[in-house]
């Protein structure tokens, strides 16, 4: 998939709200961040507004994310958190001025919809990665690994095993996000194609029946047997019923991919986790998984 230019300071980055609402306190050190980094920060419009739990409506959320994505002095947006809401916009946008002058689009969580739509359908790599809202908590990797992907481009992440893992190799494309978006997004336009990929999964607060209903999703729809490798991410704050289900959300993942041979990583630190390391979707990359692990871009 095709590279966005990197960054240089001086250049413009957006920062706009797809999904909850979020205020200018909230964002202060993420400006103060970036600024420091050189870059200009660009408001949207409409990124103060209040609409219910979402920051503006649907035409306000639009609008702003209209905007930076046509506007050829932006190199950047970043998506201000997530929530939900992203997912209402998708369908509206228009892609043609990106596609002619691509960007930057960072965030996760709720991101994964553009991650997904924008890697399926335009072949152009994204970023997951910290956004504003955690810029003031998140452990100081996941500011830096953001600066590197974003301004320097050369990622190379080195951690420790766990006994769940599978060892292995794995050259691929990486793919995926948050693992109830790719759930919510299967059948439609913005479905990733995960054969010969490595994906990417990670979630927050979910009961542990449903992470097996959403492994089963994917496995149906084919999105797990063809892949290049596993990653996954935090899977944080896991709930269960009062007759518990039995396994952990690690446990329901190894479950569902025991009959595949590629090489699964577990416990990466990125997704809803202290500390986010930024993953370039749609970016090719090295997975080794033995006594010491890496995942190289």
């Amino acid at each position: 998939m095709e590279k966005p230019p990197y960054l240089k300071k001086g250049d413009k980055i957006a920062i706009v709200a797809t999904a909850r609402k979020i205020t200018k306190e909230e964002i202060e050190f993420a400006i103060a961040t970036l600024n420091f980094w050189g870059l200009e920060v660009v408001l949207g419009d409409n990124l103060f507004q209040e609409d219910n739990q979402f920051a503006g409506t649907i035409t306000q959320r639009l609008y702003d994310l209209q905007t930076a994505l046509d506007d050829e002095s932006i190199k950047a947006i970043l998506c201000a958190r997530g929530g939900y809401g992203t997912v209402q916009l998708i369908d509206e946008l228009d892609f043609s001025q990106f596609q002619e002058q691509p960007k930057w689009v960072i965030g996760y969580s709720d991101v994964t919809v553009l991650h997904n739509h924008i890697n399926q359908n335009f072949h152009l790599q994204t970023l997951h990665a910290t956004m504003p809202i955690n810029f003031p908590t998140t452990a100081v990797e996941s500011l830096t690994s953001l600066k590197l992907a974003l301004m320097d481009g050369e990622l190379k992440y080195e951690f420790d095993s766990t006994s769940m893992n599978r060892e292995g190799n794995a050259k691929g494309v990486v793919v995926g996000g948050n693992l109830s978006i790719l759930y919510s997004l299967t059948g439609t336009s913005s479905q990733i194609d995960t054969r010969g990929k490595i994906l990417f999964i990670e979630d927050l607060d979910e009961y542990l029946y449903h992470v097996d209903r959403m492994m089963m999703n994917l496995k149906r729809a084919g999105m797990l047997d063809q892949l290049s490798g596993l990653i996954v991410g935090g899977m944080s704050d896991m709930n269960d019923n009062a007759i518990p289900f039995g396994k952990t959300a690690e446990e329901i993942i190894l479950d569902h991919v025991a009959k595949y041979d590629y090489p699964v990583c577990f416990n990466f630190e990125a997704g809803h986790t202290k500390t986010n390391l930024a993953l370039v979707m749609g970016a090719e990359a090295t997975l080794t998984i033995g006594e010491t692990c890496s995942l190289v871009f």
